[in-house]
């Protein structure tokens, strides 16, 4: 009998999910595909018999938005949301706003993969001459964080960013976990996968092969020492979450044509 429940979501596909390019810290809504993700998703845990207590989010809009989409399909809007930009997206560094696909064909699909889901690789970092560095490093929603603006990532393996993760884990989520509530937490592909890695002790090898598709919400069932009872549970239609999966995949690889 598990201790405590938690479910763990990515957010609903993006803008730039759909354009196939790496989003990362750039602020973007979801598309009208992820607003529909979203929105399954709620529909989904209501009549799964979910309610929840606490939610927490990274600061980045996509996933607070799909936040806010559940909750109102559940007609649970009056839950508690706190957001970190500990539960950021990874920071892709240089590569933000570029192409998988087109990187796949410049530079091969096993670097891109690397780049993707490896543990301890980590990307060119961001320059200050990069179109979006101002963007992001002059965002008001930093100025408030818990670390300086001169601290935050210029690039970040998935090492780093379960590292930048942990100290909220431990500190902000698990006492709320263990005081009874049930949590759902909203956040993105890499900080979900860093926070699978742990609970589940995936291996440093064997995380590259573990692939979250948009909006489909995962259960996680842990014993009293946090530790999960079984492998984590993606919740909704089977058949059509490998599809999802897939779909993620193959952003990394050269498009049919180009081959």
């Amino acid at each position: 009998m598990a201790k405590y429940r938690l479910v763990l979501l990515r957010h609903g596909e993006g803008a730039w999910t759909k354009e196939n390019r790496f989003c990362s810290w750039v602020d973007q809504k979801l598309s009208s595909d992820g607003i529909k993700e979203a929105q399954n998703c709620g529909k989904h845990l209501k009549a799964l018999g979910f309610e929840f207590d606490l939610v927490f989010t990274s600061v980045l809009s996509r996933s607070i938005q799909t936040a806010w989409l559940i909750l109102e399909e559940m007609g649970q809007e009056w839950v508690p949301i706190q957001s970190s930009w500990r539960l950021n997206e990874r920071h892709y560094g240089a590569l933000i706003g570029l192409n998988r696909a087109e990187m796949a064909l410049n530079h091969g699909e096993e670097q891109v993969k690397i780049w993707r889901r490896s543990y301890d690789v980590t990307p060119p970092p961001i320059s200050e001459s990069h179109p979006y560095y101002e963007e992001i490093y002059n965002d008001r929603r930093y100025k408030c964080s818990d670390v300086s603006q001169d601290n935050l990532p210029k690039a970040e393996s998935l090492k780093d960013v379960l590292d930048r993760l942990l100290p909220y884990w431990n500190e902000k989520i698990v006492p709320e976990l263990k005081s009874g509530k049930m949590i759902l937490i909203s956040a993105h592909g890499n900080s979900s996968r860093a926070l699978l890695k742990h609970l589940e002790g995936i291996s440093d090898e064997d995380i590259i092969n573990v692939t979250l598709p948009t909006g489909v919400p995962i259960l996680l069932e842990l014993d009293e020492n946090l530790h999960p009872l079984g492998p984590h549970q993606f919740l909704g239609d089977q058949e059509a979450i490998q599809a999802a999966i897939k779909k993620v995949e193959d952003q990394g690889k050269v498009k049919s044509a180009e081959k």
